[in-house]
């Protein structure tokens, strides 16, 4: 059976593009990692694609808001094909910087479609968060890369990752459909204080996934899960049973087989 191709952004900044290619193969897809201004060169390299991946790291510098910059290029040089990628059922996920691309582009929460309804500003803390979080999934939530997962524990590092949505009517839309599918919590599973919840973010969403399920953005790195030995508490009894943020990529996969 044919791997699906996922695309790994690279460029500008991006700086877990490697990780996340390394993710994505581990999981089973096979992957190309290309540069922004290659992708705009030849744009049937992602029509033949099945994933689309925007790595975290620092794009641009963060320079105006994280994720701007590189937001406006994606819109301006490539919405054609990301639009009919989106169409014909591919997937896209958006990990830290990446997530901020994607609410900057207005992909998500996507209600409607490309336009700018939320944002991730910075920290309630005001300082740059790096630390392991416990997450917890929404229940039945459309989300293709979560489909099984019930909760997580993976690493956090940013500096404006507060989720806000200050309109009621996007943030009622965000609740019905269950795109707020991914959630900040507490060792026991109850409600995230800091610093179980790292920045302040709104209802304590980690993350947002769009009506259909296949675009998918969050603050926490799946890609820097990949081994058990990754967790900081690899030794102990402690957090053993938690899955490895591969299992996020092995759901993309599957969804093509």
């Amino acid at each position: 059976m044919r791997k699906p191709l996922a695309i790994i952004l690279t460029g500008y900044g991006i700086n877990c593009d490697y990780e996340t290619e390394h993710a994505f193969l581990a999981a089973g897809a096979d992957t190309r990692r290309l540069h922004f201004n290659e992708l705009t060169q030849n744009k049937d390299i992602l029509r033949n694609a099945h994933i689309f991946a925007i790595p975290g790291g620092f794009s641009f510098a963060d320079d105006i808001a994280s994720g701007k910059i590189l937001a406006n290029k994606l819109k301006f040089k490539l919405m054609d094909v990301l639009t009919e990628f989106i169409n014909r059922g591919r997937l896209i996920i958006g990990i830290c910087n990446g997530f901020q691309v994607l609410i900057r582009l207005g992909l998500l929460p996507g209600y409607p479609m490309m336009a700018q309804h939320a944002s991730l500003s910075i920290n309630d803390s005001s300082i740059f968060e790096d630390r392991w979080v416990y997450l917890k999934t929404r229940e039945k939530n459309p989300c293709v890369f979560l489909n099984g997962i019930k909760r997580m524990f993976l690493p956090v590092r940013h500096m404006e990752g507060k989720l806000v949505i200050k309109d009621k009517n996007i943030l009622e839309k965000v609740k019905n459909n269950r795109s707020d599918c991914l959630i900040y919590t507490s060792p026991s599973g109850d409600k995230a204080h800091y610093p179980y919840n790292p920045n302040g973010s709104l209802c304590d969403i980690a993350g947002l996934c769009d009506r259909t399920g296949r675009i998918f953005g969050l603050m926490p790195h799946p890609e820097a899960y990949n081994h058990p030995s990754n967790n900081p508490y690899y030794m102990s009894l402690c957090n053993q049973d938690f899955p490895s943020g591969l299992e996020i990529m092995k759901n993309a996969v599957i969804y093509f087989q």
